[in-house]
């Protein structure tokens, strides 16, 4: 593995901030480079 970098992240904030994630309430997104599934 390696540590995330911003560009990891980006398109997720991007996301959250636009208008396409309006219905999107009290979620928890996990950007862990998929540690939680494994």
């Amino acid at each position: 593995g390696r540590f995330g970098k911003v560009e990891d992240i980006m398109g997720a904030v991007f996301y959250l901030a636009s208008d396409a994630s309006l219905l999107v309430t009290g979620s928890s997104l996990m950007i862990d480079g998929g540690w939680t599934a494994a």
